[in-house]
């Protein structure tokens, strides 16, 4: 074995040991991308394939709550239970305007430079946070108080309202990035976010039928057809 390679191992080693140490003393554990595309509006509901699909991980894991994150439309990203895990639900908003697209500026100057935690607010259970410190803290609050202990596994929406669900990673994650970066730091934030976008091909057991059926899936909701009736 080369020195290069046996130098690459140990650093690979005592680097995965950090990450696995900070997740279990941090507030979440970064899963990544729930979703591609809806199966049915609203998908963050109790009984939804993809509610029972986050609280199935987080009962498996031992914990209590889940945490999903959202680009904010007009929801109030309510808490509810789904079996016996708590569902919280957070959503970044634009004070701007309403958003559902991926700014790929954004994104290249999140990765070189880090996020910008000035530029949005956030949104739980209908109360609006000024700052992700305060959002964050709410989010804590509400795992202690359904008996949650130690990090609460996370995962972004991902749901791709219009065009490809590949390209596109889908609702929630710039929040997923900047909690991430903001709990386990820019080298920890790499590695979950490319984690995190390959974990739904592997761990979502929906995700042939959603890949094939994307293109309808995605008229059938952009036309009302996916609404619960």
């Amino acid at each position: 074995m080369s020195k290069f390679l046996l130098a690459a191992m140990i650093v690979v080693l005592i680097f995965g040991s950090y990450l696995y140490i900070s997740t279990q003393t941090g507030l979440v554990e970064p899963v990544g991308r729930l979703a591609l595309v809806k199966l049915v509006n609203p998908d963050m509901y109790p009984n939804h394939p993809h509610a029972e699909l986050l609280s199935q991980y987080a009962e498996k894991k031992g914990s209590k709550c889940a945490l999903v994150v959202h680009f904010a439309g007009d929801s109030n990203y309510r808490q509810f239970k789904q079996g016996n895990v708590t569902i919280i639900e957070l959503a970044m908003i634009d004070p701007n305007g309403l958003r559902t697209d991926i700014s790929w500026t954004e994104v290249i100057s999140t990765f070189i430079f880090g996020p910008d935690y000035s530029k949005y607010h956030y949104r739980a259970d209908g109360i609006e946070f000024d700052n992700l410190d305060d959002a964050l803290a709410y989010v804590n609050k509400v795992g202690k108080k359904n008996g949650q202990e130690g990090p609460i596994p996370m995962v972004n929406h991902g749901n791709v309202r219009t065009g490809g669900i590949f390209i596109n990673p889908g609702c929630g994650f710039p929040l997923y990035v900047q909690i991430v970066w903001k709990e386990y730091g820019r080298f920890a934030a790499y590695y979950y976010i490319a984690k995190g976008l390959i974990d739904p091909y592997f761990n979502n057991p929906y995700a042939l039928y959603e890949i094939s059926h994307a293109s309808s899936l995605q008229k059938l909701y952009n036309l009302g057809d996916l609404d619960y009736k």
